[in-house]
Protein backbone atom coordinates (compact mmCIF):
# COMPACT_ATOMS: atom_id res chain seq x y z
CA UNK A 1 0.00 0.00 0.00
CA UNK A 2 1.17 3.49 -0.71
CA UNK A 3 1.07 6.23 1.90
CA UNK A 4 -1.73 8.69 1.95
CA UNK A 5 -4.68 10.05 3.77
CA UNK A 6 -7.20 7.28 3.17
CA UNK A 7 -10.10 7.40 5.57
CA UNK A 8 -10.24 11.19 6.01
CA UNK A 9 -13.04 13.32 4.65
CA UNK A 10 -12.47 15.16 1.39
CA UNK A 11 -12.65 18.92 1.05
CA UNK A 12 -15.95 20.50 0.16
CA UNK A 13 -15.99 22.53 -3.08
CA UNK A 14 -16.09 25.72 -0.99
CA UNK A 15 -13.11 24.64 1.14
CA UNK A 16 -11.21 23.63 -2.00
CA UNK A 17 -11.86 27.02 -3.60
CA UNK A 18 -10.66 28.82 -0.44
CA UNK A 19 -7.51 26.68 -0.38
CA UNK A 20 -6.83 27.41 -4.08
CA UNK A 21 -7.16 31.16 -3.40
CA UNK A 22 -4.70 30.93 -0.49
CA UNK A 23 -2.20 29.04 -2.64
CA UNK A 24 -2.53 31.56 -5.49
CA UNK A 25 -2.01 34.44 -3.06
CA UNK A 26 1.01 32.71 -1.55
CA UNK A 27 2.50 32.16 -5.02
CA UNK A 28 1.91 35.80 -5.92
CA UNK A 29 3.69 36.94 -2.74
CA UNK A 30 6.61 34.55 -3.26
CA UNK A 31 7.21 35.71 -6.82
CA UNK A 32 6.62 32.28 -8.41
CA UNK A 33 3.20 33.14 -9.80
CA UNK A 34 4.47 33.01 -13.39
CA UNK A 35 5.18 29.30 -13.18
CA UNK A 36 2.44 26.98 -14.34
CA UNK A 37 1.62 23.95 -12.24
CA UNK A 38 1.88 21.05 -14.68
CA UNK A 39 0.85 17.42 -14.67
CA UNK A 40 2.87 15.30 -17.12
CA UNK A 41 1.00 12.40 -18.69
CA UNK A 42 3.11 9.72 -20.38
CA UNK A 43 3.51 6.02 -21.06
CA UNK A 44 5.75 4.41 -18.45
CA UNK A 45 8.16 3.30 -21.20
CA UNK A 46 8.99 6.99 -21.78
CA UNK A 47 10.12 7.79 -18.23
CA UNK A 48 13.71 8.64 -19.26
CA UNK A 49 12.52 11.25 -21.79
CA UNK A 50 10.09 12.72 -19.26
CA UNK A 51 12.87 12.99 -16.69
CA UNK A 52 14.87 15.02 -19.25
CA UNK A 53 11.88 17.36 -19.62
CA UNK A 54 11.69 17.73 -15.84
CA UNK A 55 15.40 18.60 -15.75
CA UNK A 56 14.94 21.23 -18.47
CA UNK A 57 12.18 22.88 -16.44
CA UNK A 58 14.57 23.19 -13.49
CA UNK A 59 17.33 24.78 -15.60
CA UNK A 60 17.25 28.54 -15.07
CA UNK A 61 18.47 29.14 -18.64
CA UNK A 62 15.47 27.28 -20.09
CA UNK A 63 12.36 28.88 -21.59
CA UNK A 64 10.37 26.00 -20.11
CA UNK A 65 9.36 26.85 -16.58
CA UNK A 66 6.83 24.92 -14.52
CA UNK A 67 6.21 23.21 -11.22
CA UNK A 68 5.80 19.48 -11.79
CA UNK A 69 2.84 17.93 -9.95
CA UNK A 70 2.86 14.65 -11.84
CA UNK A 71 3.58 11.26 -10.34
CA UNK A 72 7.26 10.51 -9.76
CA UNK A 73 6.51 6.83 -9.18
CA UNK A 74 3.35 4.82 -9.79
CA UNK A 75 0.79 4.28 -7.05
CA UNK A 76 1.52 1.02 -5.27
CA UNK A 77 -1.92 -0.40 -5.90
CA UNK A 78 -3.88 -2.43 -8.41
CA UNK A 79 -7.14 -0.73 -7.38
CA UNK A 80 -8.00 1.39 -10.44
CA UNK A 81 -10.43 3.64 -8.52
CA UNK A 82 -7.80 4.37 -5.85
CA UNK A 83 -5.26 5.22 -8.58
CA UNK A 84 -7.78 7.45 -10.38
CA UNK A 85 -8.53 9.37 -7.17
CA UNK A 86 -4.83 10.02 -6.63
CA UNK A 87 -4.19 11.10 -10.21
CA UNK A 88 -7.37 13.21 -10.27
CA UNK A 89 -6.15 15.14 -7.22
CA UNK A 90 -2.78 15.82 -8.89
CA UNK A 91 -4.52 17.07 -12.04
CA UNK A 92 -6.85 19.23 -9.94
CA UNK A 93 -3.81 21.04 -8.50
CA UNK A 94 -2.51 21.92 -11.96
CA UNK A 95 -3.41 24.37 -14.67
CA UNK A 96 -2.00 22.36 -17.59
CA UNK A 97 -1.38 18.73 -18.49
CA UNK A 98 1.55 18.08 -20.81
CA UNK A 99 1.14 14.83 -22.69
CA UNK A 100 4.46 13.38 -23.83
CA UNK A 101 3.60 11.50 -27.00
CA UNK A 102 5.70 8.76 -28.54
CA UNK A 103 5.00 5.50 -30.32
CA UNK A 104 4.25 4.04 -26.86
CA UNK A 105 1.59 6.58 -25.86
CA UNK A 106 -1.28 5.37 -28.03
CA UNK A 107 -1.28 2.06 -26.13
CA UNK A 108 -1.60 3.63 -22.67
CA UNK A 109 -5.13 3.58 -21.25
CA UNK A 110 -3.98 5.92 -18.46
CA UNK A 111 -2.76 8.67 -20.80
CA UNK A 112 -6.10 8.79 -22.62
CA UNK A 113 -7.98 8.88 -19.29
CA UNK A 114 -5.70 11.64 -17.90
CA UNK A 115 -6.29 13.81 -20.98
CA UNK A 116 -10.07 13.40 -20.72
CA UNK A 117 -10.02 14.02 -16.97
CA UNK A 118 -7.99 17.23 -17.42
CA UNK A 119 -10.40 18.52 -20.05
CA UNK A 120 -13.42 17.59 -17.91
CA UNK A 121 -11.94 19.81 -15.17
CA UNK A 122 -11.73 22.71 -17.63
CA UNK A 123 -7.94 22.73 -17.67
CA UNK A 124 -5.54 23.06 -20.59
CA UNK A 125 -3.77 20.20 -22.34
CA UNK A 126 -0.80 20.31 -24.68
CA UNK A 127 0.76 17.28 -26.40
CA UNK A 128 4.50 17.33 -27.02
CA UNK A 129 6.67 15.09 -29.18
CA UNK A 130 10.35 14.56 -29.87
CA UNK A 131 11.72 14.96 -33.37
CA UNK A 132 10.47 16.70 -36.49
CA UNK A 133 6.96 15.25 -36.52
CA UNK A 134 4.59 13.56 -34.10
CA UNK A 135 4.12 9.79 -34.07
CA UNK A 136 1.82 8.43 -36.77
CA UNK A 137 -0.74 7.34 -34.17
CA UNK A 138 -1.92 9.73 -31.46
CA UNK A 139 -4.05 9.00 -28.38
CA UNK A 140 -7.76 9.16 -29.22
CA UNK A 141 -8.34 11.88 -26.60
CA UNK A 142 -5.78 14.11 -28.37
CA UNK A 143 -7.64 13.73 -31.66
CA UNK A 144 -11.17 13.91 -30.19
CA UNK A 145 -10.42 17.12 -28.29
CA UNK A 146 -8.16 18.81 -30.86
CA UNK A 147 -5.35 19.06 -28.31
CA UNK A 148 -2.51 21.22 -29.65
CA UNK A 149 0.52 19.13 -30.61
CA UNK A 150 3.92 20.85 -30.46
CA UNK A 151 7.50 19.70 -30.95
CA UNK A 152 9.83 19.41 -27.98
CA UNK A 153 11.38 22.80 -28.55
CA UNK A 154 11.70 25.08 -25.57
CA UNK A 155 9.98 28.15 -27.00
CA UNK A 156 7.15 26.19 -28.66
CA UNK A 157 6.46 24.22 -25.49
CA UNK A 158 6.71 27.29 -23.23
CA UNK A 159 4.24 29.19 -25.43
CA UNK A 160 1.83 26.25 -25.55
CA UNK A 161 1.95 25.84 -21.75
CA UNK A 162 1.28 29.54 -21.22
CA UNK A 163 -1.59 29.53 -23.72
CA UNK A 164 -3.21 26.43 -22.22
CA UNK A 165 -2.74 27.73 -18.65
CA UNK A 166 -5.03 30.64 -19.54
CA UNK A 167 -7.97 28.24 -19.81
CA UNK A 168 -8.19 27.87 -16.05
Amino acid sequence: MGGGGEGGRGLTPSELQQLEQKVKQSLKESGTEGKSNVFISFASEDLNDVNMLRAQAKNENSDIEFSDWSLKKPFNSEDAEYIKRGIRERIRQCSVTIVYISDNTVNSKWVDWEIRETIAMGKGVVAMHKGDRPPARLPKAVLDNKVPVVPWQQKALANAINTQAQKE
